[in-house]
């Protein structure tokens, strides 16, 4: 998943029904979603131990913030009848989603962790927005995004309408429950336990939450980015993998 979101203002105005605007509600550490990141090296390592080439490299990462409407293409219709199906007063998503984010051709709603299933029920089952698959769920962490580090990504598809949407919801490391959406997508139970394998993001309620491709006695979760890289001895099916000489390093 990108790091680079689209650009926008803190509280961007969204759509609730035709014609009508409603302002998002404000998102913890937004203050620090407005910082300018910059990052030094394709992977951040500051040691011989980025042999890419790309030591030098300097890259500047766009605030990461609501999109403005228009969002162009079928976006502000599938916002619009969100809305109505969420809120049906007319005030818009209520506190379900906390922002929007239209970006290179794609549409992200950042979703309240609190209101997944009721939002991912809505996005399958109302005619006007029929996504009956969830084709996967990616893991994200963000070591730097105080009280929202770890993230789960669930990539819809409409194959009524031919249409795609990508739903985000972040959970904080201290508190990494994220309700489960296999009782809606069922397709989800291997991709959410591969989740939990990978980054440690627990989802409640899921049947079988186990490990999928580490072994069952594994510590620890190894794609996240505290997690080190390389100078540990792993025995693995009766083989041992010696450590790596050089170690790289996130930081």
């Amino acid at each position: 998943m990108s790091e680079t979101t689209g650009p926008g203002t803190p509280g961007q105005e969204a759509g609730a029904g035709a014609g009508e605007n409603v302002n998002l509600p404000a998102r913890a550490g937004q203050d620090r979603l407005a910082e300018q990141v910059v990052r030094h090296g394709m992977f951040g390592a500051k040691t011989s131990g980025d042999t890419s080439g790309y030591g030098r490299l300097l890259v500047r990462l766009a605030p990461e913030l609501s999109s403005p409407r228009p969002y162009g293409s079928y976006f502000d219709e599938l916002t619009d009848e969100l809305a109505r199906v969420l809120q049906a007063d007319g005030t818009g998503f209520g506190d379900a989603i906390e922002r929007v984010v239209a970006d290179r051709g794609e549409l992200t709603l950042h979703v309240r962790r609190e209101r997944l299933p009721e939002v991912a029920v809505k996005l399958r089952d109302d005619p006007a927005l029929r996504f009956e698959l969830c084709s996967g769920v990616s893991g994200v962490h963000y070591p730097k995004q105080a009280g929202g580090e770890l993230h789960a990504v669930y990539h819809l598809v409409s194959v009524t309408r031919n249409r795609r949407l990508r739903l985000e919801v972040a959970a904080p490391d201290a508190d990494p429950h994220i309700p489960t959406v296999v009782g809606v997508y069922p397709t989800c139970d291997w991709h959410e336990r591969e989740t939990w394998d990978f980054f440690g993001v627990i989802f409640d309620g899921h049947p079988a939450l186990t490990r999928i491709e580490m072994p069952d006695d594994w510590k620890g979760h190894p794609q996240r980015k505290d997690y080190p890289l390389g100078g540990i001895p792993v025995e693995y099916r009766g083989a041992t993998v010696p450590p790596p000489e050089e170690r790289r390093s996130y930081e």
